[in-house]
């Protein structure tokens, strides 16, 4: 027999798996505890969980468990991420030029202001340059979360919009850090990753479907990356370009959805949460928000976000370069610029790639991270709540 606190725990568990907002809760939750942990007398243990030497380590370069989950565990955010843009751009919103048009143009002024203003405040300080793309990025998870508590308020084109630009935004972070963020290069493995890699291309050119192979391969491209001397989360990306997709058949005949469907679950539960535990245990107190690092990095994502993403959006309607989303006003569209400036995941995670040798600057960086995307939820989420929906 079936119980009333069974079946509401059923119903609560049914609704962690559907909602959209639910992987931006709980990755709220994860970065509380990883705030109180880092704040009380569990920091010791906190440390020395995510950053003592493991007893056993089967790769070399991986000694500490905070290494496994962002250059390992977080190399499958960056393979969903991958196949998400793939499945995208081949038959989904970015497949059609006049579609994309506007995400894409809103997504590279919404990377680009935020760079600016982050280096006008921080680019003079000596070795801060290195920061600029933090503010760049968006994290989809805590905006597409905010979006879905507010429910019909926000119309459905808006919500397609959001996520084309965080999709486009995700791509350009995977460049940046591939591109800016990459130093040594050992020739020998990058010449490794590239053979693996047109193997994996091979068998998807010989129409393979079965993923034991893809998956094996995947391991080993992002061994070899890891090695490389580019970031290993890039392998990721890579790899899932390399996954087979078969437009227009069912969701079941298509590796790419199969692989997508399966992961999607683990990686908004438990590889972002998981990173967020690790990665935003800031010491509150430590450093001043106005110092330069910090300051930068909020004002470039409460301003330079919504500056560059509504600017363009303006200017590109009024040049009939493209047109804004359907059914969507101008203070609504505002909003979900303002929605942009969520940083979170990404931003941290660049953070760490800008200042590896320098811990006190990647806690002023968290410090920015977090102030910069609290008050771009809080200002999104209040004018999306009070916006009136465009006249039919």
């Amino acid at each position: 027999m079936i119980t009333p606190r069974r079946q509401f725990l059923s119903a609560r568990l049914r609704w962690l798996h559907d909602s959209e907002a639910a992987p931006g809760i709980v990755l709220l939750i994860a970065a509380a505890a990883a705030m109180i942990a880092a704040n009380t007398a569990l920091e010791p243990a906190y440390h020395a969980l995510l950053h003592h030497p493991l007893a056993w380590n089967p790769v070399a370069r991986l000694t500490t468990l905070h290494l496994w989950i962002n250059d390992g565990l977080m190399a499958v955010f960056f393979f969903v991420v991958g196949l998400e843009i793939k499945r995208e751009v081949l038959g989904g919103v970015l497949a059609n030029p006049a579609t994309r048009r506007m995400p894409v143009i809103a997504a590279a002024a919404g990377m680009a202001a935020p760079a600016a203003i982050y280096l006008l405040i921080a680019g003079n300080v000596s070795g801060l340059a290195r920061g600029w793309a933090i503010p760049a990025a968006t994290d989809i998870a805590f905006a597409m979360g905010v979006v879905a508590l507010l429910g019909s308020r926000v119309p459905p084109s808006l919500r397609l919009f959001l996520l084309t630009v965080a999709i486009v935004d995700d791509l350009g972070a995977v460049a940046i850090i591939a591109l800016a963020y990459t130093t040594g290069i050992d020739l020998a493995w990058l010449g490794a990753a590239g053979a693996i890699l047109g193997a994996m291309l091979l068998l998807a050119r010989l129409r393979i479907e079965p993923a034991a192979p893809f998956v094996v391969l995947g391991v080993a491209l992002w061994l070899a990356v890891l090695h490389s001397g580019v970031h290993a989360t890039v392998a990721g990306v890579l790899a899932a370009f390399a996954i087979p997709l078969r437009p227009g058949r069912r969701h079941h005949d298509s590796l790419l959805l199969r692989m997508e469907h399966h992961l999607v679950p683990w990686n908004g539960f438990v590889v972002v949460p998981l990173f967020g535990f690790a990665n935003a245990g800031v010491v509150l107190g430590g450093a001043s928000l106005l110092a330069p690092l910090p300051l930068g990095i909020a004002l470039g994502l409460v301003l330079g976000k919504q500056a560059g993403i509504f600017a363009s959006l303006a200017l590109a309607e009024r040049l009939g370069i493209a047109r804004r989303p359907q059914a969507a006003g101008w203070l609504q569209l505002w909003g979900i610029a303002l929605l942009c400036g969520i940083g979170f995941t990404m931003s941290l995670f660049i953070a760490a790639l800008a200042f590896p040798a320098d811990p006190a600057l990647i806690e002023e960086a968290k410090l920015g991270v977090f102030a910069g995307s609290l008050v771009s939820a809080l200002l999104g989420y209040a004018v999306l709540r009070f916006a009136r929906p465009a006249p039919p």
